[in-house]
């Protein structure tokens, strides 16, 4: 298989790289902080997602050829790609998905983290294991590739996000189509043409289009594993699709994160980590911290704290460095939000910050919202509402907060938080969910397993299971 040379490769302007992914004739993306125009993109047909999956199928057998070490250089060179051309990219992810470039664990630190991810999975060492040698006879295990995978991404975390699909996917000797969300097109667009300046071509292709090129890429012959982050709803839509070709699945879906505050907790130290578990991204995260139960011993205390680093977090448009939160992605999303805070003062609920956004202001902008006093049957804490309002619930014994915490039919992550590390750990391991902070929420790392259980999907990512789950295994046996 053809590759690159190993010249460094050059950055990226934001005008260039924009000029190189943009349709003129395309559909409009537009700012959700501004309203004004981003870029077109080019909506594909189903026909041309076959020829994608057609050519992928063509490419990966000579791509399964070149060995673990020649893959594993040509991701940490993508990886370098990437970080060249990195303010580009992170201008075109705030312009497109909203969120700051610069302050925060925004648009930049996106960037960064698919750098991370690439270099951490060109890292992993995943040799044949011997499963016995003695007088029986012998067993070897090693992973094959799959063959194609298709990686459908969601809006919220575009670019880094596809990097967790597409990065293990390569490295195990698969070919890769990605189909990146109606919202957030352009953002993965760039990131793949990024990409091809160092992959060979035809083992990443990118094809933006709508609903229907999604629901052919879940249930097209041509993929063998498919790969996806969304909701619930979707995620079983897809099982359904993949059904009759028995397509193998990876799916992170939807989670409702608990928090549990102990009694024995400091809510002035805890406070900003609370804050960004629930608010990183404006909320938009499917492990963000996403209903609070805390003790009655420092409820009222943990409120005020709370309130008040929330209030000294700026919002607005990305490109100014001094905000840290940016606008929700969509009016759909912005709509959910305001009629579940809306509820939630409907049930009783206290706002302690927020629920008033600006209507003359452009843009999906919502405040950072705080309810404090709510049943835990109220809607703001039981359905997922991925964007920046908070519910706080009080409890009076731990038991009734691992209850409230387990009861709901997701299982995405959880934390604890509290100054007893022994007592945080005994309360962790009775929580149900596939990750379990103390004293974060939240923080993944390309070394250690991610996945959900319950409703919040099945197989992980990151770290050698991540790359195990990418391929096939074989025995063999003498």
């Amino acid at each position: 298989m053809t590759t690159t040379d190993s010249a460094t490769v050059p950055a990226l302007g934001y005008d260039e790289l924009l000029a190189a992914i943009t349709d003129p004739d395309g559909r409009e993306i537009l700012d959700p902080a501004t309203g004004e125009l981003v870029g077109r993109v080019h909506e594909s047909a189903v026909e041309e997602l076959d020829r994608a999956l057609a050519r992928a199928r063509e490419k990966q057998p000579e791509w399964a050829a070149v060995p673990h070490a020649e893959r594993s250089a040509l991701l940490l060179r993508a990886a370098d790609a990437v970080e060249a051309s990195a303010a580009a990219l992170a201008e075109l992810l705030s312009r497109e998905q909203g969120k700051p470039v610069h302050a925060g664990p925004n648009a930049l630190f996106e960037v960064g983290g698919a750098v991370a991810w690439l270099r951490a999975t060109a890292s992993l060492a995943l040799e044949p294991e011997t499963l016995f040698d003695d007088e029986s006879g012998s067993a070897v295990l090693s992973y094959d590739p799959i063959g194609v995978v298709g990686a459908i991404s969601p809006w919220n975390w575009p670019m880094m996000i596809s990097v967790w699909q597409i990065a293990p996917a390569l490295r195990m000797g698969n070919t890769v189509v990605a189909k990146p969300s109606e919202y957030t097109p352009l953002s993965v667009l760039g990131l793949g043409h990024v990409l091809g300046q160092v992959l060979p071509e035809g083992v990443l292709t990118v094809v933006a289009g709508g609903r229907e090129v999604g629901e052919a890429l879940s249930k097209h012959p041509g993929v063998d594993k498919l790969m996806f982050t969304g909701s619930t709803a979707t995620g079983k839509a897809i099982m359904r699709s993949a059904a009759d070709s028995l397509t193998r699945l990876t799916l992170e879906l939807g989670g409702n994160d608990a928090g549990i505050v102990l009694p024995d907790a400091d809510p002035r130290a805890i406070a900003e980590g609370l804050f960004w578990g629930a608010f990183i991204n404006t909320g938009q995260t499917c492990a963000a911290l996403k209903r609070l139960y805390v003790h009655e011993d420092v409820y009222d205390a943990v409120c005020v704290a709370l309130t008040e680093v929330a209030a000294a977090m700026p919002m607005g448009e990305g490109r100014d460095e001094k905000n840290v939160l940016g606008p929700l992605q969509n009016r759909a999303q912005f709509e959910i939000v305001a009629d579940l805070v809306e509820k939630a003062r409907a049930g009783g609920g206290r706002v302690l910050l927020g629920g008033d956004p600006a209507e003359e202001q452009p843009g999906y902008f919502y405040p950072a919202t705080l309810v404090a006093d709510l049943d835990d049957d109220n809607p703001l804490v039981v359905e997922e509402q991925f964007g920046p309002a908070l519910p706080i619930v009080k409890y009076s014994s731990v038991e009734e907060a691992v209850r409230m915490a387990n009861r709901l039919d997701v299982g995405l992550g959880a934390s604890v938080w509290g100054s007893d590390a022994e007592q945080a750990r005994e309360v962790a391991a009775r929580l149900q969910a596939g990750t379990v902070w103390i004293n974060k929420h939240g923080a993944v790392d390309p070394r250690m397993p991610f996945g959900g259980i319950k409703s919040s999907g099945f197989g992980v990512e990151f770290g050698v299971e991540g790359l195990k789950a990418l391929g096939v295994p074989k025995v063999i046996a003498s």
